[in-house]
């Protein structure tokens, strides 16, 4: 088996970023699609640890939380019931995103479903990540009530829910 040279896997990665499909950057950098899913899966493990390295102990003052709505294999409503989804299959997928107001930062992010356990870790490792008090916004998602109490308990932090699609008064 032989190893991409840095030109290689440099064009495989410019082409994911621009936007282009697998099968696309797979045929347009002559590269086969294990290849460029293989050296994906590494950049994004490099990524994650540079992220945990060096995204922490932040003077951050204000934080947006949001979440992103996607699906792994098919969304879970469109799946039967007695079809099971293949080995490392999710259907529908959350990543929670916290990000700095003023800097635009991904403070910290977290994948998962919308359940009170993903919450409470993505809630935890936003707190592990910012020194001082901070000003947190999320939206209605009631998890995030405890989530916030319970990752932050013994720091003073302003916290708020802001509830999207309600008339104005």
């Amino acid at each position: 088996m032989s190893k991409l040279s840095t030109a290689k896997r440099t064009a495989v990665i410019a082409a994911l970023v621009e936007g282009n499909s697998i099968r696309a950057t797979s045929r347009m950098t002559d590269v086969s699609e294990p290849t460029v899913l293989n050296l994906l899966a590494d950049l994004g493990r490099v990524c994650a640890a540079y992220h945990d390295e060096f995204v922490t102990d932040l003077q951050t003052e204000r934080v947006q939380c949001d979440e992103i709505w996607s699906f792994c294999y098919a969304k879970a409503k469109n799946v039967p019931e007695r079809t099971r989804y293949p080995v490392g299959a999710a259907g529908d997928v959350w990543t929670g995103t916290a990000i700095d107001a003023d800097t635009k930062l991904m403070i910290s992010y977290y994948v998962g479903d919308r359940s009170t356990h993903a919450a409470d870790c993505f809630m935890t490792d936003l707190a592990y990540r910012v020194r001082r008090n901070i000003q947190l916004t999320t939206d209605g998602h009631k998890p995030y009530m405890s989530a916030v109490a319970f990752a932050f308990e013994g720091r003073r932090i302003d916290y708020a829910m802001l509830q999207k699609g309600l008339p104005q008064r």
